[in-house]
């Protein structure tokens, strides 16, 4: 392939990425969740770098106030910018949260990735699971985001959270593209032989012991 030629094909796939990003921002939450169920979750091996990501349109003001104020609050935790991940094993990653806190760029929010059955469908989701590492809010409100592929460069994902199996059943989609840039660093202590049967309701239907992985 000569340099025309690939400068082509990438023009192309840039082109594409964005068409299907400002189409996810268009759909409504009742559309985010049909197409999620519909989508193919990226291989573990594939998710590397830093994701640029954004919420999409949310079920309504109940759901959308406490995720807007988590993720963009100044003198909370900054404003989200995306996430990162690394894979450790062909079966497991790692990952991070990035924010813009008064300006300076912070990586918090470390979380376990895997495939797993979708607590919504039963179909395979990749997992980021945050209660694998000692973070306060991830252990707390038992965060676990699901992730599925919509183009090469363009994911779709439903973010969990709350005190109850009902409230964690209540999606929050948003959008993640890339990968943009390098994986930075590792961060947090994971949580040595975590159990995923805790926060991921369909390994709790599976005989076989789902523990973590020794973090390279």
């Amino acid at each position: 392939m000569d340099k025309t030629s690939g400068k082509n094909t990438d023009n192309l796939a840039k082109r594409q990425s964005a068409a299907d990003e400002e189409r996810l921002r268009k759909l409504d939450f009742r559309q985010l969740v049909d197409l999620f169920s519909q989508l193919p979750p990226p291989l573990v091996a594939d998710m590397n770098g830093e994701y640029a990501g954004e919420l999409l349109a949310q079920r309504g003001l109940i759901d959308a106030l406490p995720v807007k104020f988590l993720l963009y609050t100044p003198v909370l935790l900054g404003k989200w910018q995306g996430k990162a991940f690394r894979p450790i094993s062909e079966e497991r990653g790692r990952g991070y949260n990035t924010f813009f806190y008064f300006g300076h760029a912070v990586r918090i929010g470390p979380m376990e990735t895997l495939i797993a059955p979708s607590r919504f469908d039963g179909r395979p989701a990749y997992q980021l699971v945050y209660a694998a590492y000692r973070w306060s809010i991830g252990e707390i409100v038992h965060m676990v985001d699901e992730v599925r592929q919509v183009s090469p460069s363009v994911f779709l994902g439903m973010g969990t959270w709350g005190f109850t199996d009902r409230h964690r059943h209540r999606p929050i989609p948003f959008l993640l593209s890339g990968p943009l840039s390098a994986y930075q660093t590792d961060v947090g202590m994971p949580i040595d032989g975590f159990d995923f049967r805790k926060v991921i309701p369909a390994l709790r239907k599976v005989r076989t012991t789902a523990t973590s992985d020794k973090n390279e």
